[in-house]
């Protein structure tokens, strides 16, 4: 009877504790994609405001730095898996087609600035699209100190500092 018991309260209690554990997982989750939704909130007014953008150039711009984006996350979410390839397990031919496929993830990385750059200058001035770079850098680096301290983990540099 004791053995029932014992079973019975894990069959309870298990259920309780993954139901717990998805709902923490679920809440994690969402706040994730709330405090990502924030950063893109803040940055469209950081790079609307820097940039001084007119009511007709942010119309314009907005859905092209949008594509902008989206194409450069793909290509860094390609590098980060290159990237955690552990090389050790890797012959040399594997190895030298990893590094050719990073090297050519680069190469499209620069392509694609090239390509959106130009792009850009068709609703931005040249200084604006200049201020777009300086900008962005700005951003993330705020960013970066906001959420901990800057790069590595470190402590954010002083205010003013140079990087």
């Amino acid at each position: 009877m004791n053995h029932f018991l014992r079973l019975l309260r894990y069959t309870l209690i298990l259920p309780l504790l993954l139901v717990g554990t998805i709902q923490v997982h679920a809440q994690t989750t969402d706040q994730r994609q709330e405090r990502m939704s924030r950063i893109e909130n803040a940055k469209i007014a950081f790079l609307t405001d820097k940039l001084s953008l007119t009511q007709e150039q942010a119309q314009r711009f907005w859905p092209i730095y949008n594509e902008f984006t989206d194409k450069r996350k793909e290509l860094g979410q390609r590098q980060r898996q290159l990237r955690s390839t552990n090389v050790e397990s890797l012959n040399d031919q594997q190895i030298r087609d990893l590094i050719k496929q990073n090297v050519t993830l680069r190469q499209n990385e620069v392509n694609l600035e090239k390509e959106y750059y130009d792009k850009f200058q068709k609703v931005l001035s040249v200084r604006q699209t200049g201020q777009l770079l300086v900008a962005e850098r700005e951003f993330t680096r705020e960013i970066l100190q906001k959420l901990g301290g800057g790069r590595r983990g470190g402590p954010p540099s002083p205010a003013g500092a140079a990087n």
